[in-house]
């Protein structure tokens, strides 16, 4: 095969992984701006309902309690999720001891659990601490993140020791050194660890669906299946309430993605 032939299968290959990577974010966008029973024929193109869905979803679903709800939920997900993970990570990588690694394993292990069978503990839990119900009760289980202990330990096993050393030398505390020296260095992981945070809080369903039982305190994606479980949804508010709520995360994206691509590498900016 000559190399002119296989790059043009080459491109038709990405062409078409691209219209189907892309395609689903344009019948969003199509289907928000058209009436319900245009999006159920399977119309592809631009209507002029934009408005007037814009308008429904505002008016009738509470739409801007729900994103402040879900953006409290990401935000302390986030915070707290990257600092508790990645301390944790600095801890396995940085101090050594004999049970260390068993210790580390036995966490890994753990990411084989399905969520279904740790729910009803939790739930239990929630439940004695009073927190049903509560934003609370849904940011508190999701902020342990095995998965980002991991990543940040990976980042952490590039950190050059040396740095360390010399700062206990000079006097530093451990945690003068963590805040003050490792993470101001280790810009690119965050970036990519608050985006993974960021999409896994906005997006939950199951423990939120869970937790939360009153109108006033749901979420973004819980509105959207509320509406779409509805007896007779209104297609073209779904798409509508769709395109909001994928926004915030492409805002997110592409805001932190000159670190993205440094950080899922593992690479240490000095």
């Amino acid at each position: 095969m000559s190399r002119k032939l296989r790059y043009t299968f080459i491109y038709i290959f990405l062409t078409i992984s691209a219209f189907i990577s892309v395609f689903p974010f344009y019948w969003m966008i199509v289907g928000s701006t058209n009436k319900s029973v245009d999006v159920l024929k399977g119309k592809l193109s631009f209507g002029t309902e934009f408005v007037e869905n814009f308008k429904n979803l505002w008016e009738n679903y509470n739409l801007g309690k729900v994103l402040v709800n879900s953006a409290k939920i990401s935000i302390f997900v986030v915070v707290f999720s990257i600092i508790v993970s990645s301390m944790a990570g600095y801890g396995f990588e940085i101090y050594s001891s004999k049970v260390r690694n068993k210790v580390y394993s036995a966490i890994l292990l753990t990411m084989m659990i399905p969520f279904a069978a740790l729910m009803v503990p939790l739930f239990r839990l929630m439940y004695f601490f009073n927190l049903i119900d509560s934003h609370w009760g849904v940011i508190l289980p999701m902020i342990p993140s095995v998965f980002l202990v991991f990543f940040f330990r990976q980042n952490f096993k590039q950190y050059p020791k040396e740095i360390i050393m010399a700062a206990r030398v000079d006097g530093a505390n451990e945690l003068r050194i963590f805040f003050s020296i490792v993470l101001p260095s280790m810009k690119s992981a965050y970036a990519a660890a608050a985006i993974y945070a960021f999409m896994t809080s906005w997006n939950a369903y199951l423990w939120p669906l869970v937790i939360i039982q009153s109108e006033q305190n749901k979420t973004i994606v819980l509105m959207i299946s509320s509406i779409a479980s509805g007896y007779t949804p209104d297609f073209g508010v779904v798409m509508m309430a769709v395109v909001i709520a994928t926004l915030p995360m492409l805002v997110v994206f592409f805001a932190l993605q000159k670190h993205f691509v440094q950080g899922v590498l593992g690479s240490v900016k000095q």
